[in-house]
């Protein structure tokens, strides 16, 4: 089983800090203060990255380390690869201000 790093219980999303890289169709289980969620991974999840715990509706907050994100800019399912692709970050997009 692979491995999310998860501080708080209100966290809807775990970071993949522990393993290199998390496959589609992994078994993904939490660490940290919260060890209870299992889900399956549903894309490819890179070092860094974040997998979705739970349903995340869009427009809903995206918690990580018990702090507010971002927000989802679509409906995200438990096991979802979560990154900009479907979250509009709370700081902005660095990648975007670098091409400029």
């Amino acid at each position: 089983m692979k491995t999310v790093f998860v501080i708080e219980p209100a966290d809807n999303v775990g970071t993949a800090v522990l393993e290199d890289l998390i496959r589609q169709g992994d078994t993904v289980g939490t660490t940290g203060r919260v060890t209870d969620v299992r889900v399956i991974a549903r894309a490819d999840i890179p070092y860094g990255h974040k997998v979705a715990l739970r349903p995340i509706k869009k427009g809903e907050q995206v918690m990580k380390y018990g702090l507010s994100i971002g927000t989802a800019t679509e409906d995200i399912q438990p096991g979802d690869h979560v990154h900009i692709h479907n979250v509009e970050s709370n700081r902005g997009r660095g990648d975007l201000a670098a091409k400029k």
